[in-house]
C-alpha cells in the first residue's frame, strides 16, 4: 500500500460511530477488516483531483487509475466568471467540461472572482472543501512535481478540512516523464507561457520530442517551473480525443496566450451540448 494511501484510512471516529452498539473488541475487529478491504476492490478512498485542464493533471488522473488505490470522484477546476475561462492556462469553458466528459467524471468548479484576491480564493477553495468532506470524500490529489513552497502551501490550506493532500507524481524525473506521457499518446499544446523564460513562438505548438529539443538551456520539459501551461486534448485518460484547433495569440499580464479553440463548428455544437450535460 503506497504511503498516501495509508492516510486516507477511515478516521477512527467515523468506525466508532458506525460501531457504537458492539463491544469495543468487536469494534477493533471491524476496524482492521474495514483497513484491509479499503483497497482489495472495494471502499476505496474517494478523492478530487484538482484539474488545470494540462498535462500534469491529465497525467496524475491516469496513474490514480492504474494504481487503483483510490477512487477518483471528480475534477476540481477554479473558473474565471469574468471571461469564463481556467484560470492561468485560459482554457474555455466548454473545452474543460468536453475533458470531464471524456475523462468520465463530474466537472467541480469554482467561480472565482476577476480580479481575484488571495483572501477570495482560499474562501472560495474553502467552500469547495467543506463541499467534498460532507460528500465522504477523503482526499484531494495535486499534479505537482518538485516546487516545495507549492506543495507546503497545499498541505497548510487543506489543514483542518478533513482532506488529505495527496501528490501522485511527486520527485519524478520531469525528463523520463515527459516521455512517459508521449509513449503513452498524450498529446498537449502550449496555451499559455512566460516570454521571460521561453520565446513567444513556442506558444499554441504542440509537446513533442522534437519541440523539447528546441527549448532553451534550462527549461523543465514539463514546464514545472511556470515557464509554460498545456491543454491535453487526448491520452490514455480520455475515452476520445477533444478535437481543437488553435486561435489567437496575445499577450496579456505579461503571458503569452495562445487560445484553443473547437476544430469546426459542428464541434463546437458538440462541445455546446457536452457543456449543457455537464451543467
Amino acid at each position: 500500500m503506497c504511503p498516501f494511501a495509508v492516510k486516507l484510512l477511515i478516521p477512527w471516529l467515523k468506525i466508532k460511530k458506525i460501531c457504537r452498539k458492539v463491544s469495543q473488541k468487536k469494534a477493533t475487529g471491524i476496524a482492521k477488516k474495514i483497513r484491509r478491504s479499503q483497497f482489495g476492490g472495494y471502499l476505496k478512498p474517494k478523492v478530487l483531483l484538482s484539474w488545470s485542464s494540462g498535462k500534469d493533471s491529465a497525467w496524475t488522473l491516469h496513474v490514480l487509475r492504474q494504481k487503483n488505490e483510490v477512487e477518483v470522484v471528480g475534477l476540481l477546476t477554479t473558473m474565471n466568471e469574468q471571461f469564463q475561462r481556467v484560470a492561468m492556462h485560459g482554457t474555455r469553458r466548454d473545452l474543460v467540461r468536453a475533458q470531464a466528459r471524456a475523462a468520465a467524471l463530474p466537472l467541480w468548479e469554482i467561480p472565482l472572482p476577476w480580479p481575484c484576491s488571495n483572501e477570495e480564493y482560499e474562501l472560495a477553495m474553502g467552500r469547495a472543501c467543506a463541499q467534498a468532506e460532507q460528500q465522504g470524500i477523503a482526499g484531494m490529489a495535486f499534479g505537482d512535481l518538485f516546487l516545495e513552497d507549492v506543495r507546503k502551501y497545499r498541505e497548510d490550506r487543506l489543514k483542518g478540512t478533513g482532506l488529505q493532500p495527496i501528490f501522485p507524481v511527486w520527485g519524478e524525473d520531469t525528463k523520463k516523464l515527459i516521455e512517459e506521457m508521449l509513449n503513452a499518446g498524450l498529446r498537449a499544446r502550449i496555451v499559455c507561457l512566460d516570454p521571460k523564460r521561453l520565446p513567444e513562438h513556442f506558444a499554441g505548438q504542440d509537446i513533442s520530442r522534437e519541440l523539447l529539443a528546441q527549448f532553451p538551456p534550462g527549461i523543465d520539459p514539463c514546464g514545472e517551473n511556470g515557464e509554460f501551461h498545456t491543454f491535453v486534448y487526448t491520452g490514455p485518460m480520455f475515452s476520445a480525443a477533444i478535437p481543437i484547433q488553435s486561435g489567437v495569440v496575445v499577450t496579456r499580464d505579461s503571458f503569452v496566450f495562445a487560445d484553443v479553440v473547437p476544430s469546426t463548428r459542428e464541434d463546437q455544437n458538440q462541445l455546446s451540448q457536452l457543456s449543457q450535460a455537464l451543467a
